[in-house]
């Protein structure tokens, strides 16, 4: 089975954690998993949700695939040494990605280096302070790593990964199976198109 951490903290955005990983899961018959992942056993939402998580913060270590999420707290966990601590991750042979303020603590990590990032327009001005380029776009990867920008650009941040272990027909599947009715097709191609010019772009 190929595992996909969704790393969820405290005062997360539902839609980054949950868009992702429900898409994801649409393949796991096929051998790919996601689980939410958090630093305690139980984190709160931006909105008062309570979520168990799935797996420990220290699953990041074993997972092939790793979704850092957003939230308002993200600045504070990127100014915790000892949370950073947690998140020894590895793009040679790990896919990563972030959402919205996700990449704040790829920068932080030393992950992002050169490469421009997409975030949400409350976080970019934080972002872009780190020294990183920040796209008016949706979706940019490059080699393992992506960022995504926006709540529902999660959506090109499953179908990536996705792609990335299954291929494009897998999903092609996914998003046809969640898209909403009499808007199949156009929802793939917007989808799979986004992730396509993403990795395609060249700086």
């Amino acid at each position: 089975m190929i595992q996909v951490a969704v790393v969820t903290f405290d005062g997360f955005n539902e839609l980054d954690s949950f868009i992702a990983s429900a898409l994801i899961n649409r393949c796991r018959s096929q051998g790919l998993e996601a689980l939410i992942t958090t630093p305690t056993p139980v984190v709160t939402s931006m909105n008062g949700v309570e979520v168990t998580g799935q797996r420990p913060i220290g699953f990041v270590t074993e997972a092939d695939v790793v979704l850092i999420g957003s939230g308002v707290k993200t600045r504070d966990v990127v100014a915790d040494d000892r949370m950073l601590a947690m998140l020894p991750l590895d793009p040679s042979r790990q896919l990563i990605g972030s959402q919205c303020s996700g990449a704040l603590v790829l920068a932080r990590l030393g992950l992002l280096g050169t490469m421009p990032a997409c975030v949400d327009v409350t976080t970019r001005p934080f972002v872009e302070a780190c020294g990183v380029t920040v796209l008016d776009a949706p979706f940019h990867a490059e080699g393992n790593i992506a960022t995504a920008g926006g709540c529902l650009g999660s959506q090109y941040l499953g179908a990536w990964v996705i792609t990335r272990t299954l291929g494009e027909e897998a999903a092609r599947a996914a998003v046809d199976y969640v898209a909403p009715v009499g808007e199949e097709q156009q929802t793939v191609d917007r989808v799979l198109g986004a992730v396509r010019t993403g990795q395609a772009v060249l700086r």
